[in-house]
């Protein structure tokens, strides 16, 4: 995000990151905004912190963002520039005793009909791009859900995809050299 916010393209943040100059200028990025951070551990802070005026704009889970806006209506917006595309995934361990019906299982759960119904309940976008036309209204029977999807073609303009390869390689170095900034005076 830091990154992002310094000008670089979503598309190129990793690369970026994965220099030691890069690291520089993210952290040097972060510096610029340290002493104004309220930083939130659970998905429900954010649209409190929001609700109370305490912050001006925050990160979020949109699902959470969504449900303050319509179901709360609350005053939120979500800005789509710049979004952490992040995607949860299915694995069955080597040697699972129940292998055929894990399958079954994932094709129940991942078929186009039923990601799309899912959006009638939260706004986490559909995981196959043929479920997006079939996105349908929230179940208050009036908002239409798919401008309020992150998988919706208008908000992955700028969207940076989660390399989980890269946090994998990275994230323990990242995580220390975050840690020892936040506590650094």
């Amino acid at each position: 995000m830091a990154l992002m916010a310094d000008g670089v393209p979503a598309d190129d943040v990793y690369k970026v990151l994965a220099t030691p100059e890069g690291v520089d200028r993210a952290f040097a990025k972060l510096d610029t905004i340290k002493n104004d951070v309220v930083w939130w551990e659970a998905g429900a802070q954010p649209p409190q912190l929001l609700a109370d005026g305490e912050v001006a704009m925050t990160t979020a889970y949109n699902g959470r963002i969504f449900n303050a806006a319509i179901a709360e209506n609350k005053p939120f917006e979500i800005v789509w520039d710049g979004q952490i595309l992040d995607f949860d995934l299915y694995a069955i361990p080597k040697g699972a005793p129940n292998k055929d019906l894990a399958w079954e299982f994932i094709k129940f759960a991942t078929d186009t009909q039923r990601l799309a119904d899912q959006a009638s309940w939260i706004s986490y976008g559909p995981a196959r791009k043929s479920s997006g036309a079939l996105v349908g209204k929230y179940s208050d029977g009036v908002t239409d859900m798919a401008p309020h999807m992150p998988t919706a073609e208008a908000n992955l303009k700028n969207a940076l995809v989660n390399d989980f390869e890269f946090w994998s390689d990275r994230s323990s170095e990242l995580n220390e050299r975050f840690n020892a900034w936040l506590v650094a005076g």
